[in-house]
């Protein structure tokens, strides 16, 4: 394929250099003249592994050609990947100036092209970008429209500094967010020989997929390193007790506790969090992560109680009360935690959980429910149907049979439906649904 690259910085060097040694006619494009004048002499801008070598390989080769016109560049080309910066501004936010000028480029150099072009983003960008800012630039510079005259599509990259060739030739997936499948099978077409999965995505999950990855790996590096200075303070080696925490691959590193739902609650997480983060307060260490998550975990619940108090509501069924469906253990649950508030709100409540009941509850169970909603039993009823009844608003944390049942046949249009675990929503006849997170 013919291909250009708009920015030759660490991203689109190393993509230009491998796309060309896969067989591509690659043509690079930079404002830098510097950048330039290094490749045309098979000289790369960046230093990494391999890269110099690669480098003067295909550019030897003659697949690849460098220069400062946009127009000609996509004259030129088939396929155009948008390589260019992001910085933050002072604010924290993205500075969009460099990709607004290529997309202004590119589509004045379209509205002059009679050929199918393909335009894809690799630039980390905020969800909403694409749709937003680059499409109608494109289509008001070129007069022409996407997804009919040519193709947009989004393709985060995962390259790492250091291993970077190593990287595009075993990415963890191929990602692409596209409303047009033409678009994405132009990808496809370029790196459907890399082992691994291909996934086809909407336009935001695609961008926001990105920043998830990023977010995740600094908050691991963050995790370990707070982890290392509690151990340190104590006198245990946490490269060790890490190790071990990384040999769990059933619970730790693995897809466990990483869906989005509802927040933690139960006999452990809550009490060993203190404990830790008062393990660090008595050796005078500052853990700002760690002692960050149990406020995070109350404002999920925040979240939570003011999806159900839109304005209006009075009355709440509560299908679900313990921590976790499939137990009866109401300790430290965030659901009664929220049944709590909703009653210091003066709303009616009526609950519903089929593994709770309150005759059997017993020791430390009995006693957290006995201190914090003592007539909880006034408000526990039989079936899922009873607590539903005339209520305008239902906080769901269970998806049995019976509980997907009694939504579905519930005869309350007007219902407002929160979804704390996943309901399968096409069975779901209430016409209001609000997920927690989705």
């Amino acid at each position: 394929m013919r291909i250009s690259v708009f920015g030759l910085g660490y991203v689109g060097a190393v993509s230009l250099a491998c796309l060309a040694r896969d067989g591509h006619e690659v043509v690079g494009v930079d404002t830098d003249a510097h950048k330039l004048a290094m490749i045309r002499a098979g000289r790369s801008p960046i230093v990494e592994q391999g890269i110099q070598e690669l480098m003067l390989t295909v550019v030897r080769s003659g697949r690849v050609s460098v220069t400062e016109n946009p127009a000609q560049a996509v004259r030129d080309t088939e396929l155009s990947f948008v390589c260019v910066g992001t910085p933050s501004s002072p604010n924290g936010g993205q500075d969009l100036s460099a990709i607004r000028r290529v997309m202004e480029a590119i589509g004045t150099a379209l509205a002059d092209k009679s050929g199918y072009h393909t335009v894809v983003l690799r630039s980390t960008v905020q969800p909403g970008t694409l749709e937003q800012v680059v499409r109608p630039v494109l289509e008001e510079r070129s007069g022409r429209h996407s997804d009919t005259d040519f193709a947009l599509c989004f393709q985060p990259e995962f390259l790492r500094e250091g291993t970077s060739i190593k990287d595009y030739d075993n990415p963890p997936l191929t990602i692409v967010g596209a409303r047009d499948p033409q678009a994405a099978t132009r990808v496809r077409e370029i790196f459907g020989h890399l082992p691994c999965e291909f996934a086809l995505t909407s336009v935001g999950v695609a961008e926001l997929m990105k920043y998830a990855c990023n977010a995740f790996h600094a908050v691991k590096i963050t995790f370990a390193n707070e982890i290392g200075r509690a151990a340190q303070a104590v006198g245990v080696d946490a490269r060790e007790v890490m190790e071990l925490v990384c040999r769990d691959t059933r619970l730790n590193i693995s897809p466990a506790y990483l869906k989005p739902g509802f927040a933690f609650g139960g006999s452990c997480l809550p009490k060993d969090l203190r404990a830790l983060n008062y393990l660090a307060k008595t050796h005078d260490l500052t853990l700002p992560m760690l002692g960050g998550v149990l406020g995070s975990n109350r404002a999920h619940v925040d979240h939570a109680i003011s999806m159900v108090l839109t304005p209006g509501v009075r009355r709440v069924a509560m299908l679900g009360l313990a921590f976790k469906a499939g137990t009866d253990d109401l300790r430290e649950s965030p659901l009664v935690t929220v049944a709590e508030r909703l009653l210091g709100k003066g709303v009616q409540l009526r609950i519903y959980d089929p593994e709770v009941n309150l005759s059997r509850l017993l020791g430390a169970n009995k006693r957290f429910i006995e201190e914090t909603i003592p007539h909880l039993e006034s408000l526990m009823v039989r079936d899922p149907g009873a607590a539903l009844g005339d209520a305008q608003a239902a906080l769901v944390s269970v998806a049995g049979p019976e509980i997907v049942s009694a939504l579905s046949h519930h005869h309350n249009d007007g219902l407002t439906v929160v979804d704390l675990v996943g309901l399968p929503r096409a069975q779901l006849k209430c016409v209001r649904y609000h997920g927690i997170c989705w």
